[in-house]
């Protein structure tokens, strides 16, 4: 049988893998896929570089678009990140009726529904294993794995940078912006961060994994984001006291009133697993009905464990690209015509457990006002610590967990806290996640 022939956009780090991988486990690959996959063309800015990383067989072009229209590509790699010239490119694969393999998770949670949307319509598939957590394959876990399940929540560490930063913050004691210049200098960090630290990166992979689990839409503008930037060194040790680890979490869950979509650091019991996921892994845990939670981990970044996940994709698509479309896994793991039109929530609906810590000034009656505030909002307490104040000074922290409340009267309350006269500072919010399978 002819092999499979592959155009590559993009020849950087994840095509670099992949055109790595693809030689080195050729054998391997061509006996699961049925056929030899092959990478025939490739585009690339530099084209020297990208020479000494493909070597001499494979067709270099300046063009990625002549790669799209190549008349002997079945399958369109798009590596090469960003938003508009992928979009153009992945859509002009598909109106020329090549199946589409990207591993970008910025393109699909702004533009996949219209993606998709085309590829449903020409009769082809857009496959993105490697836009979710890297190596780890929870796309396909959702997609057909518990395909037999009510998905109740999935929550997840999505982005390596941020649970580098956050480890490196508790181990060594250091501050969020020391943490920061050590991961942009080992490369764990870009040279702006911003997507990462800000939860923008976390965000557009949430929307990809809500979307499988309750076959919705993707909805990036309804995601409430959070990142780690405001977090303090005290608020880590804090947390390690009560027995919590500090992680940014992916959050999206099916409650009666609609879904919800958050993004936002959060303490979780350090027992659970997923707590001492350290460095820059990944890891994300999915409940359902059926078979419980279920927690995968893994690089969520690299070249060769990104590559891996393209692969997988490219292997899929080899093996079903005769097959009635009709009869394919869908993208969205639902059929296109049974998508959900349940809502997402807005924030101040959303019902969490919270960490509260608030600077006031050490004098009698400051307690008694707060916790009259919290129960005026019916928000009743779990645990409490207020520290003696350094010697000199009067300012000092009083902390509270509270029992599971509802965002906005967590909202009203900190807004009534922060007006007091005692008060000396903004109180630090956060939420906790128990994340034990209930």
């Amino acid at each position: 049988m002819k092999p499979m022939n592959i155009g590559l956009l993009g020849v950087g780090t994840v095509g670099g893998g992949t055109h790595a991988v693809l030689l080195r486990n050729r054998d391997e690959i061509a006996r699961r896929a049925g056929r030899e996959i092959v990478v025939r063309v490739a585009a690339a800015r530099d084209l020297d570089k990208a020479r000494r990383v493909v070597g001499p067989e494979i067709e270099l072009t300046h063009d990625p678009f002549m790669v799209v229209r190549h008349p002997e590509i079945e399958i369109v790699a798009e590596l090469i990140g960003g938003t508009d010239l992928a979009r153009e490119l992945v859509l002009a694969a598909i109106a020329d009726g090549k199946h589409v393999v990207t591993a970008n998770k910025a393109l699909l949670a702004i533009h996949g529904n219209e993606i998709f949307r085309a590829a449903q319509e020409r009769g082809v598939s857009v496959a993105f294993e490697a836009a979710v957590a890297g190596g780890i394959p929870i796309i396909k876990a959702l997609r057909e794995g518990l395909t037999a399940n009510q998905i109740e929540w999935a929550a997840g560490i999505i982005n390596g940078t941020t649970n580098y930063i956050l480890s490196e913050m508790r181990d060594k004691g250091a501050t969020f912006d020391a943490v920061l210049n050590e991961a942009q200098r080992l490369g764990y960090a870009e040279a702006d961060p911003t997507f990462d630290i800000k939860g923008v990166d976390a965000a557009h992979k949430l929307t990809i994994i809500a979307a499988l689990a309750f076959g919705i839409p993707i909805q990036l503008a309804k995601v409430h984001i959070e990142g780690i930037a405001d977090l303090a060194q005290v608020d880590i040790c804090n947390a390690e006291e009560f027995g919590y680890r500090i992680k940014l979490l992916g959050i999206t869950k099916r409650v009666a009133a609609g879904i919800e979509l958050r993004v936002h650091p959060a303490l979780i019991p350090h027992r659970r697993l997923i707590a001492n996921v350290e460095g820059a892994m990944n890891a994300i845990l999915v409940k359902g009905d059926a078979a419980g939670p279920t927690m995968y981990y893994g690089a969520g970044a690299g070249a060769e464990p990104t590559a891996s996940a393209v692969i997988a994709d490219l292997v899929d698509v080899t093996r079903m690209h005769t097959a009635d479309p009709d009869h394919r896994v869908p993208h969205f793991a639902f059929r296109p015509d049974r998508l959900s039109d349940v809502p997402v929530l807005p924030m101040g609906e959303v019902h969490s457990c919270y960490y509260l810590r608030m600077p006031v000034v050490d004098r009698p009656g400051v307690l008694a006002d707060i916790t009259r505030i919290l129960a005026d909002r019916k928000i009743s307490v779990e645990a409490m610590l207020q520290r003696e104040p350094a010697e000199g000074q009067e300012q000092v922290d009083i902390i509270f967990l509270t029992h599971m409340t509802q965002e906005k009267d967590i909202n009203a309350a900190i807004e009534r806290i922060e007006a007091l006269p005692m008060t000396s500072g903004s109180v630090t919010r956060i939420r906790i996640e128990s994340l034990d399978g209930k």
